[in-house]
């Protein structure tokens, strides 16, 4: 059985960081890259156009796609399925519907889902030192991101080290994998 990680959270949140740490903890875990089309940050997506998403959008090959931020954000089936032939993908997510569309997509899959968390001031200090310039449109992002009621675990990135965020997944990925064998 394939494993993944659903970082699930707001902006700011700590997703970046806590993936980071998880890499350095064990080298199968890797950021799964989203699809992205349009302005801002580049890093950690796989950029691509309108046509391309459209067309993967008219095959049934997306699971799931959301606009902010002026950019189309996306994740794809072919690319999760490579990605979990070979590793253990991270998925960030800022929305409940979007988790549940990755976690029923491949039932041959086990996803372990991390909600992560802080308080809106801490998120909004991150978002600032970011220097993006879209603070505002960051924190109402922050402001519309719903609580995730059933993660397997929940984690407070002002109150947890990304170390010791990133440890306490690895310790439920771990579990998981022992159930799923056993």
């Amino acid at each position: 059985m394939n494993q993944g990680i659903i970082l699930y959270g707001p902006p700011a949140s700590g997703k970046d960081t806590v993936t980071a740490a998880l890499r350095l903890l064990d080298s199968r875990y890797r950021l799964f890259q989203r699809l992205k089309v349009g302005p801002g940050r580049t890093e950690g997506y796989r950029m691509t156009t309108d046509t391309d998403l459209a067309a993967l959008r008219t095959r049934g090959q997306l699971l799931w796609e959301n606009r902010r931020y002026g950019a189309v954000y996306a994740v794809d089936r072919p690319g999760v399925i490579d990605e979990l032939a070979r590793h253990v993908p991270v998925v960030h997510l800022g929305q409940v519907e979007a988790v549940d569309a990755i976690r029923s997509f491949e039932p041959s899959t086990h996803w372990t889902v991390v909600s992560l968390w802080c308080p809106r001031r801490v998120a909004e200090e991150r978002a600032r030192a970011r220097g993006t310039g879209d603070l505002e449109d960051r924190m109402r992002a922050w402001d519309q991101t719903q609580s995730l009621d059933d993660a397997d675990l929940c984690i407070d990135t002002a109150a947890h080290t990304p170390d010791q965020a990133a440890l306490r997944i690895h310790q439920a990925v771990s579990r998981q994998s022992t159930q799923i064998a056993g």
